[in-house]
Parts: C-alpha cells; structure tokens; sequence
C-alpha cells in the first residue's frame, strides 16, 4: 500500500529534474486553467488532464516529460495517460511548488 502511495504522489525513484530539463524535458502542468493562473513554474506548458488527450501532439514524444499538478494525483494519471499513447520517457514531478523547489 505504501509503495502505490508514493508511486501517486511522485515518490518513487529520484529522478534528476534539473538534469532532464537541461536535457530539454518539458513540464507539463495538468492543473485547470484557472489553478494555473493562480502559480505556476515559468515556462511549464498548461495542458488540463480532462483534455490531454486532445493536446499530445503539442508535446514530443522524443523529450523527457515532467508532469506536475496540484498534489501529484493528477499529474500521475497524466504520467500514465501519456506512456500509454507512446511518450517512453515520462516523470511524475508531483506537486508543482515541491517540484518548483527542486528545480531552482
């Protein structure tokens, strides 16, 4: 049970954010519009988890992705929606101003 739980929030094996994103990983911020207005991380794409699906071809599938929400649930079903459409290299950054903090 402790192992799905920190698999959801992005606690699994350490990756290396800042190395991905000098690699050339986008973040993609599946938070609402609305939420993103509020904070985001500069220069993370917002593309909302309800309409993801309709926004892969805004990303490439040869660059590491960082997916971030809120908490780090969403950005999980989005790490897992994206693998399942082809993108091989996908990371749950988790909540994005713990994952703000990583990359600063």
């Amino acid at each position: 049970m402790i192992e799905i739980i920190k698999k959801i929030f992005g606690l699994g094996p350490k990756a290396n954010f800042k190395e991905l994103l000098k690699n050339g990983a986008v973040i993609v911020d599946v938070r609402t519009k609305p939420e993103f207005k509020q904070g985001h991380i500069k220069k993370s794409m917002n593309l909302p988890l309800d309409n993801l699906h309709n926004e892969f071809k805004k990303l490439n599938k040869n660059k590491p992705v960082i997916t971030c929400c809120a908490s780090g649930i969403r950005s999980w079903f989005a790490k897992n929606k994206l693998k399942a459409n082809g993108f091989t290299e996908v990371y749950n950054g988790g909540g994005w101003m713990r994952l703000k903090t990583k990359i600063n």
